[in-house]
């Protein structure tokens, strides 16, 4: 399952991925994931899950981030749910390269049964029509 939970900045994404973040550890009988930007979600996410500030991977490109997210799960097969923050930021706010990467990261999603869900900073109801189908409504 791949779910993009889009807004404008300030509209209570990242909100909205720390309560299902919080969630995810309690419900899971795996590891969970949550990817940021920097270090922000270090004292909002339980101490159970493994916080990655993928600033510190020099990852800057969609198809750098498809590999990372990728590589995340080849290396752990017990891994149930990928979050990501600022997805659209991490790719250099390339919407086309994002595009692209979030179909393969939906394949990928339903080939391994790992849920993948992310914020990104696109107005609602601007989201490209091929990433409609993820938009999360809390």
């Amino acid at each position: 399952m791949l779910k993009l939970i889009t807004g404008i900045p300030g509209t209570g994404k990242t909100k909205t991925l720390i309560k299902m973040v919080n969630e995810a550890v309690k419900n899971s009988k795996g590891n969970v994931v949550c990817v940021d930007k920097g270090i922000k979600l270090r004292f909002d996410i339980d101490y159970n899950v493994r916080l990655i500030n993928i600033d510190e991977y020099l990852i800057y490109n969609a198809q750098a981030w498809y590999g990372f997210v990728a590589g995340l799960i080849a290396s752990n097969h017990d891994i149930t749910d990928i979050f990501i923050d600022s997805a659209l930021k991490i790719c250099g706010n390339n919407l086309e390269g994002f595009e692209a990467a979030v179909l393969e990261l939906e394949k990928l999603s339903e080939k391994t049964g790992v849920n993948i869900i992310m914020t990104s900073s696109i107005p609602k109801g601007q989201e490209p029509e091929k990433l409609a189908k993820f938009v999360y409504n809390p």
